[in-house]
C-alpha cells in the first residue's frame, strides 16, 4: 500500500523559511517523478515543483528562485525547501507521485502571515 506523508508545515512570518518533507512507503521515489502541489483557500490546487527520476527539477513561475525541491533516495523522502515566503504562499501543500496510479498525501498547512 502506497503512503505519502507530508510534514513540516506551520506558521511563519513573511520572508521566513520552511522545509516540507514527504515520507514515502510502498513506493520507491527515485523510480518515479514526484511533484509538490498546493491549494490555497478558495482556489484550485496548483502545481508548484517537480523532480524527475533523473533528478531534473522544474518550478512554477511563482516560486522559481525561492523554492527548491529535492529527494533523499536513502530515506525515500522528498523535500520542498521554501525561502522568502510571502502571504500568497499560504496553502495546504501536497506531495504527489504518479505511476500507473496517482498518489497523494493528506497535505500539510503552511501559513505565511505577520
Amino acid at each position: 500500500q502506497v503512503q505519502l506523508v507530508e510534514s513540516g508545515g506551520g506558521s511563519v512570518q513573511p520572508g521566513g523559511s520552511l522545509r516540507l518533507s514527504c515520507a514515502a512507503s510502498g513506493i520507491i521515489l527515485r523510480f518515479n517523478a514526484m511533484w509538490w502541489y498546493r491549494q490555497a483557500p478558495g482556489k484550485e490546487r496548483e502545481w508548484v515543483a517537480r523532480v524527475g527520476r533523473d533528478g531534473t527539477t522544474n518550478y512554477a513561475t511563482s516560486v522559481k528562485g525561492r523554492f527548491t525541491i529535492s529527494r533523499d533516495n536513502a530515506k525515500n523522502t522528498g523535500y520542498l525547501q521554501m525561502n522568502s515566503l510571502v502571504p500568497e504562499d499560504t496553502a495546504v501543500y501536497y506531495c504527489n507521485v504518479q505511476t500507473s496510479a496517482t498518489y497523494w498525501g493528506k497535505g500539510t498547512l503552511v501559513t505565511v502571515s505577520s
